[in-house]
């Protein structure tokens, strides 16, 4: 049983929670794998670099990601107050997400799996101290 009353235990528990502003894009269509690649090349630098890196990537996950660090990039203006130059990429990650099972018809009335992967991309800021 755990000690205290809910509220107090509630408490306890926002106050350990991460006030860094963020953006999540939760089942995203494409593979953890190929998001990560994009989000190693933007890790740890500032916002306006990382903007530039992402618009003249040729990989389709550059798009979403670029929309996502827009989003957070947002957040931290409108619901931290913070100064856009001072912002930097503290974390970026991709997660697994559900994978869509699909049947690709082969030869000899075999089939063969398809599996669409999907990820859920995390991007949070902070800024320069």
């Amino acid at each position: 049983m755990a000690k205290g009353h809910r509220s107090q235990i509630k408490r306890e528990r926002n106050a350990q929670k991460d006030t860094r502003p963020s953006a999540k894009l939760s089942y995203a269509r494409v593979s953890v794998q190929k998001a990560c690649f994009v989000l190693d090349a933007i890790r740890g630098k500032d916002v306006q670099t990382a903007l530039g890196i992402l618009e003249y990537n040729p990989r389709y996950a550059s798009s979403l990601i670029k929309k996502l660090l827009e989003s957070a990039i947002a957040n931290a203006e409108n619901n931290n107050g913070m100064n856009r130059e001072n912002l930097y990429i503290a974390e970026c990650y991709a997660n697994k997400g559900p994978t869509m099972k699909r049947v690709h018809p082969r030869a000899q009335g075999r089939a063969y799996r398809i599996e669409k992967r999907m990820s859920h991309i995390t991007v949070v800021l902070d800024e320069k101290r």
